[in-house]
């Protein structure tokens, strides 16, 4: 097939990426890329979703990434799988005997190996240069789900309609499931028999880099998993503490011990984000002007908050809020083109992921959430019109209009980067908003 060819059918189904950002999927393919890699680094520790997938689907998942490395004709394809994943190592492993230029590279168990930064290095040495996507290192990244929505779509026509999601923490039955994109939490959480305690907080996405959620938030096209937690545990109470306590705690506390940068994962790599000099900013009101703007190479990954700082600071939070204010007033992230080497100490500071669920007290909850493909039907769907990077699509259903499960309800703006929504179920449109269509399920 043609790039082209491709590109129009992704593009057409609403594929974006299924996790993180939700960057379109169509607009990441590119004949500048002589590596495409699958990222099953599973990042977020709690979370199963993606290895379920590749050791389900490993012979559809390694066929579509060689059709798309012939069709940009790069060199290779590789599968970035964690060592510990036997399931999914042994499903690609009898796969990829069929194709010449596919192979695995197995990770190791740190975190954040999900990152994709983090993955192109470790699978490649290469490093992107800071400030830039991994185009500019000749890759071109995708998870396991993305690409298993890229198979049924170049091959049946199927856009997005449904979502795996991992339901973790204190729910009686953890599973992942297969949902319609627009179903609420509080549904999925009873599916898997309810909560074991009333006193709880709702996580979308990990403990890491999750955010804080409510039982009637819905699920979207990036939404990889619920974490169910206790509302005094730590992963929450870190969340819930205010802006002005975090910078008054630094003020008080911060004694410029230097973990929070020397166990950085992008610090590591080289690039220029200094959280040490960040939080002197903010603890003494130095004006280092350079250590602001360098929060703009920060990933969020949380290891500065969560793991490295011994007297519990919040330097992920403080970045985040100073990344959020210097876009706000248009100061874009600059493209380096000379940055720092490789820490030649990095393999000895990588994160364990046994030893960081250990930290973050969630030993408990590391446990099978199998995968189930039973179907889902609620009595409800929300779905958003925007759940990507970019313009988000616009409405052409009416309320009273009935629809089925896969008919186009909101187009993308051919001009712009931009993809469609589509009905996640057979039902009829209860309202139309311009941020999103709700659908009463048959």
């Amino acid at each position: 097939m043609q790039v082209s060819e491709i590109k129009d059918i992704l593009r057409k189904c609403g594929i974006a990426g299924a996790g993180g950002a939700g960057f379109p999927s169509y607009a990441k393919l590119s004949e500048k890329a002589d590596t495409i890699i699958l990222n099953c680094a599973e990042c977020e520790p709690l979370f199963k979703v993606h290895r379920q997938l590749l050791e389900r689907y490993a012979k559809e998942i390694v066929s579509t990434l060689n059709l798309l490395t012939d069709a940009i004709n790069a060199k290779q394809f590789i599968i970035a799988v964690k060592g510990s994943y036997e399931g999914a190592i042994n499903a690609v492993t009898a796969a990829l005997k069929e194709y010449e230029k596919g192979k695995i590279k197995l990770l190791r168990e740190v975190y954040p190996a999900g990152d994709e930064i983090i993955t192109i290095y470790e699978s490649t040495g290469r490093v992107v240069p800071p400030g830039s996507i991994p185009i500019e290192a000749g890759c071109i990244v995708y998870n396991v789900e993305t690409v298993l929505n890229m198979y049924n779509a170049i091959n049946f026509n199927l856009p997005v309609t449904h979502k795996y999601v991992t339901v973790a923490g204190e729910v009686k039955n953890p599973m992942t499931l297969k949902v319609p994109i627009g179903t609420t939490y509080s549904y999925l959480v009873s599916l898997c028999g309810g909560t074991t305690r009333s006193d709880v907080q709702y996580l979308s996405g990990g403990p890491m880099m999750g955010r804080l959620a409510n039982p009637f938030d819905i699920v979207t096209k990036t939404t990889n998993g619920i974490l169910v937690m206790p509302k005094d545990h730590y992963v929450v109470m870190k969340r819930k503490q205010k802006t002005q306590i975090s910078v008054k705690r630094a003020m008080g506390t911060c004694c410029q011990c230097r973990s929070c940068t020397e166990l950085c994962s992008r610090h590591l790599l080289g690039y220029p984000i200094n959280p040490s000099a960040f939080m002197r900013c903010v603890s003494s009101k130095v004006n280092d002007t350079r250590a602001v703007l360098n929060t703009n190479y920060c990933s969020q990954c949380g290891l500065c908050e969560l793991y490295s700082c011994p007297q519990g600071l919040s330097p992920r939070t403080l970045i985040g809020i100073a990344k959020s204010e210097l876009k706000k007033n248009g100061l874009k992230v600059e493209k380096l083109t000379e940055w720092d080497n490789v820490n030649p100490e990095r393999d000895f500071r990588v994160i364990p992921m046994k030893r960081l669920i250990e930290r973050l007290d969630l030993t408990k909850y590391n446990i099978s959430a199998p995968l189930s493909d039973d179907e889902v039907k609620p009595k409800e769907v929300s779905i958003l019109m925007s759940q990507h990077i970019g313009k988000p699509a616009e409405a052409n259903v009416k309320a009273g209009q009935k629809v089925k499960s896969g008919e186009l309800i909101a187009a993308y703006d051919d001009n712009a980067l931009s993809i469609p929504m589509h009905s996640s179920v057979d039902g009829t449109v209860k309202t139309v908003t311009g941020t999103a269509i709700t659908i009463a399920v048959d």
